[in-house]
């Protein structure tokens, strides 16, 4: 029998490696980066076509390679940066593992020109599937000059798996700017498509982070900085107030080595409790500078997964320094009753069984409630704050006037300073005794006057529909009597099927008429965010949003369609860019993810107390939909539980 087991040629082994080094063309730039870094670069370049499908150059003026390395770079497990196996635990270098150029060279058409300063000619290498077309010399500046064509020209399948050029060309901006974070030293460029995008100078951290986060990044910095003999923590995190609901500026670097972990960042929030509203993100850049021995970076291809030798300590180390950071700059709670706004709303919402925060776009929803016949207010009521209303949207009663958030937040102060002093209970606690035994009586009354009574009598009728109404479980759930049963419905996934359905009907109808503004305003959004817009602006203009580019990354507000009435164009953008991005990996309509937006924040929300008028309309309109099982998100709305179900519960 002949033997079956035999070598792989370099060629395939190349590819099959390359499925893990090089994904999507954000790993090209990424590995080329790195490189430029490891070579000692003060200056680095990179230009992009096509968001990396058509091509991604890098150039650098770094150390530059001589003819022979220039060779062997292409070949596997080949580096400078390591000689034994003890070097893994004395790493500093980004690149280690001697598998980029090799992968990246496997899947692409590959053009390298590299020279040493202290030489007259460079060397040109030409390589196309991991096989070398050309080389020879060639006159070049001192450097390294790596171009990247046609990615994945010989894998057809895996070129037909890239997303759109928005979706990969922000994976590409977000290995850039982590290079870029973790060193200020070095100018950056970034081209794409002959536009530049960043520009970004030799600067100081505090300088880089706002060149890259936008200007108005700088008000938000708090910095902070944390030296022991075991670790050093420095960076800067994002004040509390600045928060968002989606992630995406978050950054944590080990020894200048950008990494993901979840664990670390349970620390940074959990230095925020108290803090920060359910689902909010802050901002944070965090450094961390410790040994090479005391860490393993070698656990994945991509180097973004590391391994502690004490994750708990630095766990510890952490959570203390952000902390403390927070309360230098006097923004951790104390009993002070001129408490911050933001703090004081989180006090709230802990108070009401953490009920989210309402958006700051539910007072721009009102304006829309006419336009889809929901909302029926006073018009004093649509004025008031909206913590007040959280953004129901149901006609009738239950809208009840609140005290303001700074009374609310100084009597919730005065109630803690004198808690436990108390010897009986207070007078509300009695109230609901004396109001529990009086609902008792009157149910064993009506039970016996319901035994003695006659069929015919119309109490009995009542009682009837009484039970057939609805109930309200912990403020967040909805019990619906049944013929079978009865019907346990989510309030707050419910309504969002309600208002997905209502908003994209309404952005459906729009024919593209604007209201432009008395003055119009301008925005100013990060370059990954602005390249978002810019995508999406013919189809916003369509909408009746009226948006101009007005370069450098901002844009002005001219005007909105008529049915938003006076909500904040500032807002109501930021919101649709951040909706947007959340949905941009599964390819949404624009109008899709518009309605998805408003849904989400104007939703009645959990822990809302509904009154029975506001109960049958929400599933009365639930039940209209065309699909009232779930959520556009594909949570379900409602469950039902029968009678014979219950029964065989209660038999086990």
């Amino acid at each position: 029998m002949s033997d079956i087991i035999q070598l792989l040629p370099d060629h395939i082994a190349n590819q099959i490696a390359a499925g893990e080094v090089v994904q999507r063309p954000a790993s090209v730039v990424k590995e080329l980066l790195e490189n430029s870094i490891d070579a000692g670069a003060k200056t680095v370049r990179l230009i992009i076509k096509d968001a990396g499908k058509t091509l991604i150059q890098v150039v650098d003026d770094g150390i530059g390679m001589s003819e022979t390395d220039a060779r062997m770079c292409f070949e596997r497990h080949a580096t400078s940066k390591i000689r034994k196996a003890e070097d893994l635990f004395l790493i500093r270098t980004m690149g280690f593992r001697g598998e980029a150029m090799a992968s990246i060279a496997a899947v692409a058409h590959v053009e390298m020109r590299t020279k040493k300063h202290h030489e007259e000619l460079g060397t040109r290498i030409v390589i196309e599937g991991s096989r070398v077309s050309t080389q020879e010399p060639c006159q070049t500046a001192a450097g390294t000059s790596i171009a990247v064509k046609n990615l994945f020209f010989n894998i057809p399948a895996r070129r037909n798996f890239l997303k759109s050029n928005a979706v990969e060309m922000r994976h590409i901006i977000d290995e850039f700017q982590r290079v870029a974070l973790t060193h200020p030293s070095i100018f950056f460029t970034l081209h794409h498509n002959n536009e530049k995008l960043f520009h970004l100078p030799k600067t100081n951290l505090r300088q880089r982070i706002v060149g890259i986060l936008g200007s108005k990044t700088n008000e938000k910095l708090i910095p902070i900085s944390e030296e022991t003999d075991i670790i050093k923590i420095t960076g800067f995190i994002g004040k509390p107030e600045f928060a968002k609901k989606t992630r995406g500026e978050q950054f944590f670097f080990v020894n200048d080595r950008f990494i993901r972990s979840n664990y670390l960042h349970h620390a940074v929030m959990n230095a925020y409790e108290e803090l920060l509203a359910a689902k909010q993100y802050p901002l944070y850049a965090i450094f961390f500078d410790l040994d090479p021995a005391k860490i393993d970076v070698n656990v994945h291809p991509t180097k973004q997964e590391i391994k502690f030798e004490d994750e708990r300590l630095v766990y510890n180390y952490l959570r203390v320094t952000v902390k403390h950071a927070l309360a230098q700059n006097s923004i951790t709670p104390t009993l002070d009753f001129d408490v911050e706004t933001s703090i004081s709303q989180h006090f709230d919402s802990k108070k009401d069984q953490k009920t989210e925060e309402s958006s700051s776009l539910d007072s721009d929803f009102g304006r829309i409630e006419s336009r889809i016949g929901q909302d029926n207010r006073p018009k004093e009521q649509k004025q008031s704050n909206s913590s007040s209303y959280s953004g129901g949207g149901y006609s009738g009663g239950g809208y009840k006037s609140k005290k303001s958030e700074l009374e609310v937040s100084n009597l919730n102060n005065w109630e803690k300073l004198y808690e436990g002093l108390q010897k009986s209970p207070p007078s509300s606690e009695l109230e609901f005794v004396e109001n529990e035994e009086e609902e008792l009586n009157e149910t064993f009354t009506s039970k016996l006057s319901k035994r003695d009574s006659i069929s015919s009598d119309p109490q009995i009728i009542k009682n009837e529909e009484e039970a057939r109404k609805p109930y309200q479980l912990h403020n967040q759930y909805i019990i619906s009597p049944i013929k079978s049963g009865f019907m346990l419905i989510d309030q707050h996934i419910a309504h969002i099927r309600i208002r997905y359905e209502q908003y994209l009907q309404f952005f459906g109808e729009l024919q593209a008429s604007t209201q432009k503004l008395l003055f119009p305003q301008t925005l100013e959004l990060s370059t990954n965010d602005s390249q978002l817009v810019k995508e999406i602006l013919p189809e916003l203009n369509v909408l009746g949003l009226d948006i101009k580019e007005f370069g450098n990354q901002t844009f002005v507000i001219h005007g909105l369609p008529p049915q938003l009435g006076s909500a904040d164009p500032q807002t109501l953008l930021e919101q649709i860019v951040e909706q947007y991005k959340n949905n941009l990996e599964i390819k949404l309509t624009l109008q899709d993810n518009l309605a998805r937006t408003f849904a989400f924040h104007s939703a009645v929300k959990r822990g809302k107390s509904l009154t029975q008028i506001e109960m049958k309309q929400l599933i009365d309109e639930l039940f209209a939909c065309e699909v009232p099982y779930r959520a556009p998100n594909g949570q379900r709305t409602f469950i039902t539980l029968k009678f014979d179900e219950l029964a065989k519960k209660f038999a086990q």
